[in-house]
């Protein structure tokens, strides 16, 4: 029975968990799913559990994908979604890891993985609460910048529609958007597309 409590304090704490994090809290895998199948607790991915109760938001998977990718930072088009540039409704979530890490082990939704390194993975990024899970998103400036950087991955044109939807929408300062640039040496082909826009 206390095991019982302290799996369901668990899970109305974290709200999402896996079962690493219950065995670090002293309890035993079995009881999870001994609650899973009484009813208590919802299986919602491999390894991944909830309360029944738990109410998906519109970015939940990120939630899902950031439980088992801790270190792991959403970018591009599934950024551009989640800051709400542009009209891009990707079937993939899009995530840069570090270059040394090694392949992120997601089964349960499609999953693009971008290797990056130095800077580009502290840069620009920001920590979201998304259903109680920390999750790290490139900033939009920064998201806006990569669409250049990998345009020839996602294409010119989703970039240009970010970087006018930046600039309408005033996701950010110019300023903001430049210093990103600068860094990753782009300031240079995004300005006759900024230019245009005036």
């Amino acid at each position: 029975m206390e095991s019982q409590a302290r799996i369901l304090r668990l899970a109305r704490k974290k709200r999402l968990f896996r079962l690493s994090e219950a065995a670090a809290a002293g309890i035993h895998p079995e009881s999870v799913r001994r609650l899973t199948r009484q009813g208590q607790l919802t299986r919602v991915g491999r390894g991944l559990y909830a309360l029944p109760t738990l109410e998906p938001t519109e970015h939940h998977t990120l939630a899902e994908v950031a439980k088992r990718v801790p270190k792991g930072v959403f970018c591009l088009l599934t950024a551009l979604r989640f800051h709400g540039l542009g009209t891009q409704n990707p079937r993939e979530v899009w995530l840069a890891v570090d270059r040394r890490a090694g392949i992120p082990q997601v089964d349960f939704t499609p999953v693009r993985t971008l290797r990056i390194s130095g800077a580009a993975l502290t840069n620009g990024i920001e920590e979201h609460d998304v259903d109680g899970v920390r999750v790290r998103v490139t900033s939009p400036a920064r998201t806006v910048v990569d669409c250049f950087k990998f345009r020839n991955k996602i294409g010119v044109d989703v970039a240009v529609e970010a970087l006018r939807d930046y600039r309408r929408l005033r996701k950010g300062t110019a300023d903001d958007l430049w210093r990103h640039a600068k860094q990753l040496r782009l300031a240079q082909v995004m300005r006759p597309y900024w230019d245009s826009l005036v």
